[in-house]
């Protein structure tokens, strides 16, 4: 989708009464989206999903960019405690078990808040694996939501075109070799031997964190 169709689209989404939501992790790649969002209407939630084991570099650019865009930025939590998160042998679930650690500190938090809107828009891009690029460009969330995926048919390219062309700063941490940034546990610096995503998770069968094949309707 262009720009314009982007527009047009979250314009049609609020004319007829639907209520609108996003959300962020905040990396570099992230920021086209929320900007495109934030000229239209700035007062659409942002959902920041908060599992306490973020870089603090992701923390500083989630708070640069909320005050350059003029963000509604909400931070969500996980009900359950980190002291609680560990397996049995009481290594934290990062290290023993990383899909139910994205599963409470990610999907638990975020499920609910579907129920409170219509519309969850979601940044995904097709070229970044497996399951995105199986998503049509609306789909069916939990709790009858839908998921309107606008950057569907972006690349790096346009990606980074358009960050240069708005002047929009980039995550501090891709000037130290990091190009897809999630928890600090789980993220390591990009390779010439890996693609986009696969510094998170690195040597697992793991590319996914829940909310894009939990929080889906198939």
């Amino acid at each position: 989708m262009t720009v314009e169709q982007i527009t047009d689209k979250i314009k049609l989404y609020k004319q007829l009464g639907l209520k609108l939501f996003t959300t962020s992790s905040f990396q570099t790649h992230s920021t086209v989206l929320l900007h495109i969002s934030s000229k239209i209407d700035n007062s659409i939630p942002v959902y920041f999903i908060h599992t306490g084991y973020h870089f603090p570099e992701t923390l500083s650019y989630r708070d640069e960019i909320t005050k350059l865009f003029d963000l509604n930025l909400i931070n969500v939590y996980s009900s359950t405690a980190k002291n609680n998160q560990r397996d049995s042998n009481g290594r934290l679930l990062f290290a023993s078990d990383p899909d139910l650690c994205c599963h409470l500190n990610k999907v638990v938090p975020l499920e609910p808040i579907l129920a409170q809107y219509d519309v969850w828009i979601n940044g995904v891009r097709a070229d970044q694996g497996e399951v995105r690029k199986n998503f049509k460009i609306e789909e069916k969330a939990k709790l009858g939501t839908i998921r309107f995926h606008p950057m569907l048919d972006w690349t790096s390219k346009m990606i980074y075109d358009y960050l240069r062309e708005h002047k929009i700063p980039h995550h501090p941490l891709e000037d130290k070799g990091y190009f897809s940034i999630g928890c600090e546990p789980c993220t390591r610096k990009w390779d010439l031997n890996m693609d986009e995503r696969n510094g998170r998770w690195y040597g697992l069968k793991k590319t996914e964190c829940g909310l894009n094949t939990e929080l889906v309707v198939k």
